[in-house]
């Protein structure tokens, strides 16, 4: 009989996916995750399977945190440009205000893996739809209050800001706030 598990594996999936996040899938060796998590490699493994396994579990954990995150931003009071804007000010403060510029777990793994690994490219695929599902309703809540133009397709709209904030995220790596906030302003301007 093997001995019983001695820490709680979600909390060790959060502890993976921030050295993922912060190392990349790649760069991450089995030696790092046991020293983020605490836990020997061969119990990591015993327990997750591989650290391709982990590294997928990881992915849905900071898409689960993503998702909450976004859904609490866009159902506040308030416009859906106020409330979007909010949503993206949010990313951009954690993404320079960390002790590294990371950016976006899922943008790093898809310019990492993206088209080499299929599981890690449709693990980014339905995050980003679910984003995308998230602000066209969002868009879609202003047409019917009426501050979004009737005219905006929500679906598209959704898609541009989608594609705003991936590209956002990236460039949080390397830009400054004030850049990153035109940025914003001017994506939002069509709304």
């Amino acid at each position: 009989m093997g001995r019983p598990k001695s820490f709680e594996p979600d909390v060790v999936i959060a502890q993976a996916m921030e050295t993922f996040w912060t190392k990349g899938y790649t760069d991450t060796s089995p030696a790092d995750l046991a020293e983020a998590t605490g836990v020997a490699k061969g119990s990591l493994y015993h327990s997750f399977g591989s650290k391709r396994q982990l590294f997928a579990r990881a992915l849905d954990l900071y898409d689960r945190m993503g998702s909450e995150i976004t859904e609490e931003f866009l159902s506040r009071p308030g416009t859906a440009k106020d409330g979007i804007r909010a949503y993206f000010l949010l990313l951009v403060d954690m993404d320079l205000d960390g002790p590294v510029r990371r950016g976006c777990l899922a943008q790093n793994t898809v310019t990492e893996l993206g088209g080499r690994d299929e599981e890690a490219t449709r693990a980014v695929h339905r995050m980003e739809e679910r984003m995308v599902e998230l602000l066209a309703a969002r868009i879609e809540r202003g047409r019917w209050d009426g501050d979004v133009d009737r005219g905006v397709d929500a679906r598209e709209q959704a898609l541009y800001l989608q594609t705003v904030l991936a590209g956002l995220r990236v460039m949080s790596k390397t830009f400054d706030r004030p850049v990153l906030v035109r940025i914003i302003d001017t994506a939002l301007a069509g709304l």
